[in-house]
């Protein structure tokens, strides 16, 4: 199945919302603006918004919301000055900061669509806000536990150890022996070392052990393609989160899933991601009976052809709704 446009969905209306703390996050709104209201919620965290995600979506039937989460993207201050406060970045400031944009843009309830960190921050604001939620639609299922941030940073260096030498060697003795919790710790520091340099350094060693775990999919090197500013801002909100287990209670995303009960969702997980395993989709599809869970059999953690069928037959199934 192809995109609804294979032409760039242009914004209708774009803007910076305050939601305290010094922080502004910019927004934009594309499609219909009577149609039916659905969030993007990107991944990272970090990454910010893309504007290609904008094509999965039917530009004729929905209200296409994105915004660029705290510290990324066109969100002021942003995460690549040294100087931007990263205590006020946590989960919890962001399942708010979407809740006051649905506020500020007159939504009701809304479809939450995102993958990997977006999945993660999609389940924390529909458990907190359920009643605002209309259907969930997530690829690439995480829930950013603190044995999930293990496996990424620790045990899929079994199947790159060439490359996790390296991740490791660029912690410094400050990453000890190599568990994933001294790796990301040593490296939330060094994103906040006063030498530009060191900062720099850091941020190109982190995306080169992201682009080697997913280096058998075949699609490039997309963390080390990021630069200056952007890949920055990236690391640096990355291992803030992946340091402090992303704010959350351990496992409580799928502890508290019967929150989500009335809720359809569509969960599109690789049966090949190698920086998500499929545990954590399956654990999510048998705690939250609402949630159909398709596996892809011969896809990672960026989906292919199959992954996108479901997600647009997905999509298209709740436009109707």
């Amino acid at each position: 199945m192809r995109a609804h446009n294979d032409l760039p969905v242009p914004p209708y209306a774009e803007g910076l919302l305050d939601v305290g703390d010094g922080n502004h996050v910019y927004w934009s709104a594309a499609g219909n603006p009577e149609g039916k209201p659905a969030l993007v919620v990107h991944g990272g965290p970090g990454s910010g918004s893309s504007p290609g995600s904008r094509r999965l979506f039917d530009p004729e039937r929905y209200r296409i919301v994105q915004f660029d989460q705290r510290g990324c993207g066109r969100s002021t201050p942003h995460a690549s000055d040294p100087a931007a406060d990263l205590s006020v970045n946590t989960t919890a400031h962001l399942v708010a900061d979407m809740e006051r944009l649905r506020i500020h843009l007159g939504v009701d309830r809304w479809l939450l669509y995102g993958g990997s960190w977006g999945s993660t921050l999609i389940l924390a604001y529909a458990q907190a806000h359920p009643e605002r939620v209309s259907e969930i639609v997530i690829a690439a299922v995480t829930t950013t536990r603190r044995s999930e941030t293990a496996w990424l940073y620790e045990g899929a260096g079994h199947f790159f150890p060439e490359a996790h030498d390296r991740f490791r060697a660029g912690a410094g003795a400050a990453g000890g022996t190599g568990t994933a919790a001294e790796l990301v710790g040593a490296y939330a520091a060094l994103l906040n070392h006063p030498d530009p340099a060191v900062r720099e350094k850091a941020a190109a060693d982190w995306c080169a052990w992201e682009d080697a775990v997913l280096s058998m999919e075949g699609q490039g090197t997309p963390y080390t393609d990021r630069v200056d500013a952007t890949r920055l801002a990236f690391v640096r909100i990355c291992s803030h989160y992946f340091a402090h287990g992303a704010f959350l209670d351990e496992g409580v995303l799928i502890r508290d899933a019967h929150r989500l009960a009335g809720i359809p969702g569509v969960l599109v997980h690789g049966r090949l991601d190698m920086a998500g395993p499929l545990t954590t989709a399956w654990e999510l599809s048998r705690a939250w009976p609402d949630a159909e869970l398709h596996v892809v059999e011969d896809a990672g953690h960026l989906g292919g052809e199959e992954t996108r069928t479901h997600l647009l037959t997905a999509l298209e199934r709740f436009a109707k709704g």
